[in-house]
């Protein structure tokens, strides 16, 4: 009865590529680079990072200089601008967002404060 199957020849079951590689193999292989840059997550409760990693990844984060895109600085200053450039009508809740900036703006300049802020 060896041999014979009703689901397939015997080539089906045979190993071919499926086989582990001799240690002499993996022992030359090259090996994964350690520590590849963004594989932790800052807030992580299972990261076994030290407290000292923590606090010195904090402190990185902290000196770097904010970036802003291009995008969202254009948002702040107009809420519709964003979605105006790539050829879409902006939502409802842009539109509220820049009425409600040019209310405040118009208060700020009956007060005189306007000139000051940018």
């Amino acid at each position: 009865m060896s041999g014979t199957s009703n689901v397939g020849g015997r080539g089906v079951y045979e190993a071919g590529d499926q086989r582990n590689a001799p240690d002499s193999e993996i022992n030359e292989r090259e090996r994964y680079k350690e520590g590849k840059e963004n594989s932790h997550k800052a807030n992580d409760s299972k990261d076994e990072r030290s407290i000292a990693n923590k606090l010195a990844n904090q402190e990185k984060r902290e000196n770097e200089p904010k970036q802003i895109s291009k995008e969202a600085e254009e948002s702040q200053k107009d809420p519709t601008l964003p979605a105006r450039n790539h050829g879409n009508e902006p939502s409802k809740g842009a539109k509220i967002d820049a009425e409600l900036q040019q209310e405040e703006e118009e208060i700020l300049k009956k007060k005189g404060s306007w000139g000051s802020k940018k």
